[in-house]
């Protein structure tokens, strides 16, 4: 069994889908391991770390060679239509692939017999923990939040009693509490500031108060959805919250946004006209920017000022802490492949319910609903 590890293609990804520490977990599993030359140069894995490690090292130009002789690539981001068509009949791609975005690949996929299993649709279960990289990367991007925060706020994050007077505490708003929001609540608060945090399941208020935050009520009906992820509310009910945030909004000094919803747009959560109430020098960070945003005219990747407050908007968070990033997606992936050794070969086998999960193509056949409505019902 062959497994590749290409570079990454999209400009800024600096992730590497395998790091030489796991490369000795897939030789164990059976695989032999392939990797790119420079792969991992950008995460700070040279050439020489994934030879040591017992990987071969393929040269740009073997590169279309190893494509057709693997069974398993594992990149980051999906591949794209060139590469994904090369595959051979019965290979398998893992990535995050984003059914309705990503339709070159996905046909790429189909044309060439191939499965593709997506980091996006591993289902929330028990048994799917250790493969879950939406959780893994989520918990760079909270930790990677609180950082910016603290870097563009012209003030402390933490309380200081000085001889020349006492400094309080920076106040930070955490919207929304999973595993990006409360590492977010962590970080901030080992830097010294107050944090406050609100979400819209009822389960997240303890999850806040554990990780030392006060929790914001609004006196609203709670929306917990599947899968631990919030349901879409109506716009009425975005409203009213929006107006009740508007004051804890105001006397925030930074305000770190988190929330979205896998495979669809983010909820609008905060306003330009509640950033206006915000005094000068506060800082936004949005997260969701690259789904639309939580932030009214945030923009993915750019650094805004609306009046005198920065709104940050984050792109491919996780990537800008490339090392742990693609330390914990490497063992991601490295889980997902342990389900598909069978008595040494290959098989992605629709039988096992996160396999049927996270299929978006499986040998050539698009399965999922939103790839196919995509592509025009193909």
């Amino acid at each position: 069994m062959r497994l590749l590890v290409p570079r990454e293609t999209r400009p800024g990804e600096r992730r590497v889908a395998v790091v030489p520490s796991v490369v000795g977990k897939f030789r164990q599993l059976g695989f032999e391991m392939f990797v790119e030359s420079g792969a991992g140069d950008l995460a700070f894995a040279s050439d020489a770390d994934y030879a040591a490690a017992g990987a071969a090292i393929v040269p740009a130009s073997g590169m279309e060679d190893a494509m057709l002789g693997a069974d398993v690539v594992a990149t980051v981001r999906p591949l794209d239509y060139a590469h994904a068509k090369k595959l051979r009949a019965g290979a398998v791609a893992v990535s995050f692939l984003s059914p309705a975005i990503d339709v070159d690949t996905v046909r790429g996929l189909h044309d060439a017999g191939a499965t593709g299993l997506s980091f996006d649709l591993v289902p929330r279960i028990s048994r799917a923990q250790s493969m879950d990289a939406l959780t893994s990367q989520a918990l760079v991007s909270g930790y990677r939040a609180a950082l910016v925060a603290a870097d563009r706020l012209p003030k402390f994050f933490p309380l200081f009693m000085t001889a020349a007077g006492t400094i309080q505490p920076a106040k930070v708003l955490v919207l929304g509490a999973g595993v990006a929001g409360l590492q977010a609540i962590a970080t901030a608060k080992r830097l010294g500031a107050r944090v406050s945090a609100y979400d819209v399941r009822a389960a997240s208020e303890d999850e806040v108060r554990s990780m030392g935050a006060t929790f914001v009520h609004l006196e609203l009906d709670t929306l917990e959805g599947s899968g631990g992820y919030a349901r879409e509310m109506t716009e009425e009910r975005a409203a009213r919250q929006r107006e009740l945030l508007t004051p804890f909004i105001a006397e925030s000094d930074a305000v770190i946004t988190t929330a979205a919803l896998p495979g669809r747009q983010a909820p609008l959560l905060v306003t330009r006209a509640m950033v206006d109430t915000m005094r000068a020098g506060s800082v936004v960070v949005d997260l969701a920017s690259e789904t639309g945003g939580n932030v009214e005219g945030s923009v993915a990747g750019e650094e805004l000022l609306f009046g005198e407050v920065l709104v940050w908007g984050g792109r491919d968070v996780p990537s800008e802490m490339p090392v742990h990033a693609s330390q914990l997606y490497a063992m991601n992936v490295y889980s997902l492949c342990t389900l598909l050794v069978k008595e040494g070969s290959v098989v992605a086998d629709p039988d096992d319910e996160i396999i049927d999960g996270c299929a978006v193509v499986l040998d050539g056949q698009i399965r999922n609903e939103a790839a196919k409505a995509a592509l025009g019902g193909a």
